[in-house]
């Protein structure tokens, strides 16, 4: 499988409030690459994931994904697209009343007829990819448990699991793993590195550690107030741009 290439050219979002969230950001991602961005919470990383598959629609500015400009996009033109960019929630966004096989295969559904999801029908070649998928993140053994029986780190590998049924070329990863530990949060990034690595998959994934940015990341992306200010290696983060990027009293945070 081949990775999905993004190309984002002067995106802008204004909130009916008038708050900016983004302001005339640029950058590109080549297919198979695994980039970070980091910033402070409120810097716009959540804002541009969701401008990108087009949960929030942008003010102005164009996102293609292989070469075709999303912005132009119908609403049922991009159903069929999102077929292809799979998401990874901090929030995990799972129905914690439903098993964790029915919450993988919900990750299908945008190749099924609408009805079968409403009795819960789903054929065996589906059936047998939900468990393929859940037993590349590590728990087959959970399939029938309710969701909300999980740990934070099983629910995010659920997550994935069902990122995986869409077979997409991009995965939008929004803070993935805010609400885990530090072993936990490393666990997590792990299957998403595999992915991309093993997969082709290219990955965007906001992140709020640089510790982590410099583990995961094969290009980092840095947002500050909307802005782009920072683009580059993660080795090139010196001390003098993560203080441009954080503030002149952050303090840089290892989690190991």
């Amino acid at each position: 499988m081949k990775g999905a290439s993004l190309r984002v050219e002067h995106l802008s979002k204004i909130y009916p409030d008038g708050t900016v969230a983004l302001r005339d950001v640029s950058f590109e991602a080549a297919p198979g690459q695994f980039v970070v961005i980091i910033g402070l919470s409120g810097s716009g990383k959540s804002t541009l994931m969701r401008c990108i598959n087009r949960l929030i629609e942008p003010t102005s500015g164009k996102i293609f994904i292989d070469d075709i400009d999303i912005t132009a996009l119908s609403q049922a033109e991009m159903r069929r697209l999102r077929r292809s960019i799979g998401m990874i929630f901090q929030q995990f966004n799972l129905v914690k009343r439903s098993s964790v096989l029915t919450n993988v295969l919900s990750g299908r559904l945008g190749y099924l007829p609408p009805s079968w999801s409403l009795i819960n029908y789903f054929p065996r070649d589906e059936l047998d990819r939900a468990m393929v998928n859940l037993r590349r993140v590590g728990i087959p053994e959970k399939a029938r448990t309710r969701a909300d029986q999980l740990s934070g780190g099983q629910q995010q590998r659920v997550g994935i699991a069902r990122a995986l049924m869409q077979e997409p070329r991009l995965i939008l990863a929004d803070e993935p793993v805010a609400s885990l530990d530090p072993a936990t949060s490393h666990s997590v990034l792990r299957y998403v590195e595999e992915l991309n690595k093993k997969d082709g998959i290219t990955v965007l994934c906001a992140l709020h550690f640089l510790s982590l940015a410099r583990r995961y990341g094969t290009r980092i992306l840095a947002l500050k107030a909307g802005q782009l200010v920072y683009e580059g290696v993660p080795g090139d983060i010196d001390e003098r741009r993560f203080k441009e990027i954080y503030g002149e009293d952050a303090v840089e945070v290892e989690i190991t």
